[in-house]
């Protein structure tokens, strides 16, 4: 028996999520119909306010409500320091961590050339601007630990290091081919404490 179309088209859309394949899209969607109407309408409401008050901080590019956000507003925090990464998410998995101070930088992805993932595709131009108007003494490279990760890493030293400011890269702690965003604390607070210059 086919199912509806209304449920198709509902796991048409939860499966193009990352990480959710058809099976999850379909659980999903059933538990969706299983909740009540008022429990439906928390959820689309908490969306509908999600996409209309997030912004791009026009400093670090983290997700806020507010511009600039909360870090890069925070007066308290090192402003020598600047941690570099590929995602929002990254950034929240790194901010746990309590052991680091400084500011942060989000690329909004990472070098691919087989995906057509150029320098220009991402944010690279616009770390150098904040770099030569800011103060800034070191930068952490925090990208994932696989090959875009790691290609990105190393074309970004190469450029920093040319400003003369001290580049870092996360030690010891992260899984090679492992994504930042699904670490834990100790595991980042142990690469954060264990960079090394590159």
């Amino acid at each position: 028996m086919n199912r509806p179309q209304s449920i198709e088209r509902m796991i048409e859309i939860i499966k193009r999520m990352p990480g959710i394949g058809p099976k999850m899209a379909e659980r999903l969607s059933y538990h969706i119909l299983k909740m009540s109407e008022n429990e439906v309408s928390r959820l689309v409401d908490s969306i509908l306010k999600a996409r209309q008050t997030m912004k791009s901080c026009s400093i670090c590019y983290n997700l806020s409500e507010h511009d600039p956000c909360p870090v890069c507003s925070d007066s308290a925090r090192d402003r020598n320091i600047v941690c570099v990464v590929e995602t929002p998410q990254d950034l929240i998995a790194v901010s746990k961590v309590k052991d680091y101070k400084g500011l942060y930088f989000v690329l909004g992805g990472a070098l691919s050339p087989l995906d057509a993932i150029g320098p220009d595709d991402i944010r690279i131009d616009n770390l150098i601007k904040r770099l030569k108007s800011d103060s800034i003494s070191e930068v952490i490279i925090a990208t994932d630990a696989d090959s875009k990760g790691e290609m990105t890493a190393v074309y970004l030293a190469e450029i920093i290091k040319k400003l003369g400011i001290k580049v870092t890269r996360l030690g010891y702690g992260l899984p090679v081919g492992g994504d930042i965003e699904y670490a834990d604390e100790v595991t980042i607070s142990r690469a954060i404490a264990g960079r090394k210059e590159m």
